[in-house]
């Protein structure tokens, strides 16, 4: 590992203050991904500035009935929070999901949107990876990519995301709130990952230096009819090879809100507006869900070895589809 200075933020603007003067430091929450990429040659930050310690903790119903995240609130925390419970079960559920109860006990909610992928060859320095050294090439299109994107991908980079905490956010119309030297600003999460195009090294809209301080919810009633589910390939822990976030409100026996974001199937969580717009006002029945999926699925592009991910995801759309339609009714 490289030698590297460390420091501890007392405030906001002071942390913001350091990277901006030095690009080459890195914020430390967690360091649940951050420290293994350190350990291996992948990141080789010059400096860590510790935020934990930030006044970026709390949990707050907004004034119009959402919540509003701070930035360094744990994994464990927030899944254990009743107003998520109450308001968004599928995000506590998909942060349960997520990795082992130590780890959510350090692992923060603006680290978790910031983890990198767990593609094999990023991880592997000795391979080349056009996330890791723009313009070495992407040797998982032809090799390793079992576990990758089927939809959104380039012949760039084949990664998905890892977060299960993203795909909920995501479906929730979350936004995340950030501040650099230059002032506060804020990013929808459907704008916060960039395209992979050819640029996959560019993952986030972030501003340079800038440090997430909280995510916000806006309310959604449907929220409260939702649900996570995550396919992995131990029971244990493991990152997803196809998750879904789903909320449905069923009146009369019809689809009038729904929400449906996907995981491990592109480079960030992916918000299935196709499969909505199928959705809403039709009869809430298989016919319906089936349609709505295909209509998502439609573009998928997958590769030899994880077309797999298509049926799989079908499946998994119109039973949680199938599953919230009959709580609903009830």
């Amino acid at each position: 590992m490289r030698e590297f200075g460390y420091e501890r933020a007392s405030d906001v603007s002071g942390a913001v203050a350091v990277l901006g003067a030095d690009p080459e430091a890195r914020f430390l929450g967690g360091g649940t991904n951050l420290v293994d990429l350190m350990k291996i040659g992948v990141e080789r930050p010059a400096r860590l500035v510790d935020v934990r310690e930030l006044p970026l903790g709390e949990i707050e119903v907004t004034a119009d009935g959402g919540l509003r995240i701070g930035a360094t609130v744990t994994n464990s925390d927030l899944a254990a929070h009743p107003e998520v419970r109450r308001r968004y079960p599928a995000l506590t559920q998909a942060v349960l999901a997520g990795a082992s109860g130590q780890l959510r006990n350090m692992a923060t909610v603006g680290g978790n949107l910031l983890q990198r992928t767990r593609c094999g060859y990023f991880t592997d320095v000795s391979k080349p990876c056009n996330k890791r050294e723009p313009g070495s090439g992407c040797p998982a299109v032809e090799g390793e990519h079992r576990n990758h994107a089927i939809l959104g991908a380039s012949e760039h980079c084949v990664a998905v995301h890892p977060s299960d905490m993203g795909v909920a956010l995501a479906a929730f119309d979350a936004v995340v709130e950030y501040e650099t030297a230059d002032g506060k600003g804020e990013l929808a999460l459907a704008d916060f990952y960039r395209p992979v195009g050819d640029t996959p090294h560019l993952e986030t809209g972030l501003p340079a230096g800038a440090l997430i301080t909280a995510v916000t919810l806006p309310p959604a009633p449907v929220a409260a009819n939702s649900v996570y589910r995550k396919v992995r390939e131990r029971a244990s822990y493991a990152f997803a090879i196809g998750s879904v976030a789903a909320a449905v409100d069923v009146q009369d026996g019809v689809v009038r809100d729904a929400r449906i974001a996907l995981g491990a199937v592109a480079s960030r969580p992916w918000r299935a507006r196709a499969a909505e717009a199928a959705l809403i006002g039709q009869p809430a029945e298989g016919a319906t869900f089936a349609a709505a999926a295909d209509a998502e699925l439609a573009a998928a592009k997958p590769l030899p070895d994880n077309r797999y991910k298509v049926p799989l995801m079908r499946n998994l759309i119109v039973a949680l589809l199938t599953e919230l339609a009959s709580e609903a009714t009830r």
